[in-house]
C-alpha cells in the first residue's frame, strides 16, 4: 500500500518491517534515496544498497513501534518528518534488550501519482 501523507511513509516502513516484507519496506523509497546509517554515518544510495541494510535489520527479528513526532511541510510535495521508534527483544546471550531511536526523513510526492516516498532517511539518534 503506497503512503498518501508524509507521516504514513514510516508507519508502512514499521509495519512491513514487522512482517519482514523486505521489497515493500525498499519500494517505500525512490530509486535514488539515500539512507545514513546510525552506526557509522555512512550513507548509502539507492534500492539494492538500502535493501541490504534493511535485510541486515530484518535479521534480528525485532517487533518496532513507531511514534511520528513531527511533520514539517513548506508545499505539497516536500516533507521533513521526525519519528521516534522503539524495539524490544534479546541480544545474542539471551538478555532483553530495547533499542530506540529518533530518525529524520524528507519525503517527497511523486510527480506520477499521490503516492510519497521517502527521498532521505537519516537515523541521528540511536540509543
Amino acid at each position: 500500500m503506497p503512503a498518501r501523507k508524509p507521516e504514513e511513509c514510516d508507519i508502512l516502513l514499521i509495519e512491513a518491517m514487522n512482517r519482514g516484507d523486505l521489497e515493500e519496506m525498499v519500494a517505500l523509497y525512490e530509486p535514488n534515496a539515500s539512507f545514513v546509517l546510525f552506526d557509522s554515518d555512512q550513507v548509502v544510495t539507492g534500492r539494492a544498497a538500502i535493501r541490504e541494510v534493511f535485510q541486515g535489520a530484518l535479521a534480528l527479528k525485532l517487533k518496532y513501534t513507531v511514534e511520528v513526532k513531527a511533520v514539517q511541510s513548506g508545499d505539497a510535495d516536500l516533507a521533513l518528518t521526525s519519528t521516534k521508534w522503539s524495539a524490544p527483544g534479546v541480544d545474542a546471550d539471551g538478555q532483553p534488550l530495547t533499542m530506540s531511536g529518533t530518525t529524520v526523513e524528507v519525503v517527497r510526492r511523486q510527480p506520477v501519482n499521490s503516492d510519497v516516498r521517502l527521498f532521505v532517511e537519516c537515523r541521528v539518534i540511536c540509543e
